[in-house]
């Protein structure tokens, strides 16, 4: 298998989980701490050696792609002020990586936006990141899943444990465990109802995958709600090619969920030392009046 270079992450969707905060700013540009959220997934990728990044967005989406491209009259504003420091922050963000983007003209499910992306991929084998789910630890979620890919050459997907009763909000896997945390996949199913669910191993947002999962989407037919699901066109290339499971290591919030994303803005507030010890005060404060 070729090195991984390239990641699809989709944007286009509504964010209809954090409204009224999402009817005019995309879910992806919500703050976590000091930074918005699709930063965070971008700098994981660049911390993997990924360096061409494709959004799948569309035309309510363009704020995404603009915070990864110079803004040179806040440049000028700042370098004006000495405020160089965070003028070398700013520029630092629009270096990161290579952006692209492709829009998902209608809103047919995750699968189909991974499928938008086509053109842009070439042939080459290359990782999806689902753009509001955050993994932090030593070494980056998607490096986890590309090592495994890289080593089994395999496509890979990441997974981890989560209760039974939150199953059916995640695409399962039936996985044979070969090694530690490494698992042959066997069989997936999207959502599946608790007494369905072959584990508890859920499917967390980070993928490495081939280009002929391309053909595999063209040709499963969309679920009951019209969406074309990649889960289901995994299963497919799994059970003719074979696919690998990770099981990930590190902490990871889902800025979907309220609670999670609360909890992530004051994990990362707390990373700060200026920060850390006036926040503790307050929040501490905070729950003695509960």
């Amino acid at each position: 298998m070729k090195d991984i270079r390239k990641v699809v992450i989709p944007v286009a969707g509504w964010g209809t989980r954090s409204l009224p905060t999402t009817k005019n700013i995309p879910k992806e540009m919500l703050p976590i701490y000091n930074k918005p959220v699709i930063q965070y997934v971008v700098e994981e990728a660049q911390k993997a050696n990924i360096r061409d990044v494709i959004f799948v967005t569309n035309r309510d989406k363009n704020v995404i792609e603009d915070h990864f491209d110079y803004n040179l009259q806040l440049e000028a504003v700042l370098e004006r002020a000495g405020k160089l420091e965070k003028l070398a922050e700013v520029r630092k963000v629009a270096e990161m990586v290579n952006i692209m983007s492709v829009r998902q003209k209608k809103q047919l499910g995750f699968g189909h936006a991974v499928l938008s992306a086509r053109e842009l991929v070439r042939g080459d084998p290359f990782a999806v990141m689902v753009g509001d789910d955050l993994m932090f630890g030593g070494v980056p979620g998607i490096a986890q899943v590309i090592n495994v890919a890289m080593s089994e050459k395999l496509p890979a997907v990441g997974v981890m444990e989560v209760p039974w009763e939150k199953v059916s909000n995640y695409g399962i896997i039936d996985g044979e465990e070969m090694s530690p945390g490494v698992y042959r996949v066997n069989g997936m199913v999207e959502k599946p109802k608790r007494e369905d669910a072959p584990s508890r191993l859920a499917i967390v947002g980070r993928y490495v995958l081939t280009p002929n999962i391309f053909d595999y989407l063209e040709k499963i037919t969309p679920g009951q709600d019209g969406e074309l699901q990649l889960t289901d066109a995994m299963q497919k290339m799994a059970a003719d090619h074979g696919m690998m499971a990770v099981r990930m290591a590190g902490m990871r919030f889902d800025a979907g969920d309220w609670a999670e994303f609360l909890t992530a803005n004051i994990y990362f507030a707390l990373q700060d030392e200026e920060l850390r010890y006036d926040l503790l005060a307050l929040l501490k404060k905070f729950v003695q009046f509960q």
